[in-house]
């Protein structure tokens, strides 16, 4: 990965998050800092724990509170979430603004253009707050390149019958 590059992970196919976690381990036994915000996640406890054992210097970050899946909420409890969710995307922002790290991966963010929780001028506006020194990841499953012209490097996972 090149230094300040975004990068985004994308496709249908699983372990778009297990690639961004590989990649923040490798900085991190670099010696550099890791945050990951992650968005729409299912609550996994077990991963959670796993991911809390690599601190100090891999970070992770929920705001969304509830335990069931996003498109299954109430309409009231979606406008909960988003609120909480838009908290979490003011966090990246001061991450990015402070340097609070050499890698921030925003596990997700690009399934909040599907659901329509941030759009694409949004994400643009958060990566913009990137200094040259900070690598970003993003990661979702779908990825539109149109608008999109800031991200450096794009793999897209695929699942194909053999």
């Amino acid at each position: 990965m090149n230094k300040g590059f975004v990068h985004a992970f994308c496709g249908n196919a699983g372990e778009k998050t297990a690639l961004a976690l590989g990649q923040a381990i490798h900085l991190a036994s670099q010696g550099q800092s890791v945050i990951i915000i992650q968005f729409l996640s299912e609550k996994d406890e077990r991963k959670i724990r796993f991911i809390q054992q690599l601190e100090p210097e891999v970070k992770l970050f929920r705001f969304e509170k509830s335990e069931i899946s996003f498109e299954e909420l109430s309409d009231e409890k979606r406008l909960e979430e988003q609120q909480n969710i838009k908290n979490g995307l003011n966090f990246a922002k001061k991450v990015l603004t402070t340097k609070e790290c050499g890698l921030l991966v925003l596990d997700g963010i690009l399934d909040l253009l599907e659901y329509k929780i941030i759009s694409k001028e949004n994400l643009r506006e958060i990566v913009a707050q990137r200094r040259d020194d900070i690598q970003i990841i993003l990661t979702g499953i779908n990825f539109q390149t149109e608008g999109l012209s800031y991200v450096d490097d794009l793999i897209k996972l695929e699942n194909i019958e053999l």
